[in-house]
């Protein structure tokens, strides 16, 4: 397998970023990584293996990217202000260099891209096939919290708002939710046993804000025995990535 690691420039950053790639063909999917933050996280707990073949076969290319979770959203030290304004600096680094990068790499300059991520990488996912949905055509968020105030202690204003699915999706009009409508997909996966608590309520209450707005989607709820860790994750992402991928080669 490809497989290569990156450190890419940017200036919103203020620094250099770890990226890990892997696969030379395929639909390009950007991963999210959960509340740790490492790029390597999907390699670490098997997820690239679980793909392997997907990757090998031309069918998938994997971008996974850090984040800075800690500085935005997990590590309380600094004012809310600053850490949100630390976020927004890692929307503009996907934004203008990450997706940037993967289209140069790809050779297509408006090749769609997937995003994926568990657990707070399914918030990220959700917000940025929500949010850019031109550019980002399918999500696949698996155990995902969608309303970012569990990450602020119940502090809200307009940046916690906007990046609250289940706060904006409802209050989406106009050009915005034409484009959503139009492009994107998202496919929200939970399971129902141990520590998922509050994901399917989010779940539950996203899916059912974008069914009202016609947003393109689908909820699928595993059973009382799932739980939020990474080999239920592994098992849902090959289901549901291979789904994916058998209806886009027959459209």
């Amino acid at each position: 397998m490809f497989r290569q690691h990156e450190m890419i420039p940017s200036q919103a950053m203020g620094r250099h970023v770890h990226l890990w790639r892997y696969g030379h063909f395929g639909l390009p999917v950007i991963v999210f990584p959960s509340a740790a933050g490492m790029a390597h996280e999907w390699e670490a707990h098997g997820m690239i293996d679980t793909l392997a073949d997907l990757i090998d076969g031309g069918k998938l290319k994997l971008y996974c990217t850090e984040s800075n979770v800690a500085e935005a959203w997990t590590r309380k030290d600094n004012p809310i202000e600053w850490r949100l304004k630390r976020h927004r600096a890692y929307e503009q680094y996907v934004m203008n260099d990450l997706v940037s990068f993967i289209r140069t790499d790809c050779r297509t300059p408006d090749i769609p891209i997937a995003v994926t991520g568990t657990s707070l990488g399914a918030l990220y996912s959700a917000n940025f096939a929500l949010k850019q949905p031109a550019t980002f055509r399918y999500a696949l968020c698996m155990s995902g919290r969608y309303d970012a105030t569990f990450l602020t202690d119940g502090v809200t204003n307009e940046d916690v708002y906007f990046n609250s699915p289940v706060a904006y999706v409802p209050n989406m009009a106009g050009t915005y939710l034409d484009l959503a409508r139009k492009h994107t997909h998202l496919t929200l996966v939970c399971g129902q046993g141990k520590w998922e608590n509050g994901n399917i309520q989010d779940t539950n209450r996203l899916a059912s804000e974008l069914a009202a707005k016609g947003i393109s989607h689908e909820r699928d709820l595993w059973g009382l025995d799932v739980s939020h860790e990474w080999p239920w994750w592994r098992r849902q992402a090959r289901y549901h990535l291979e789904r994916f991928l058998q209806r886009a080669e027959h459209r």
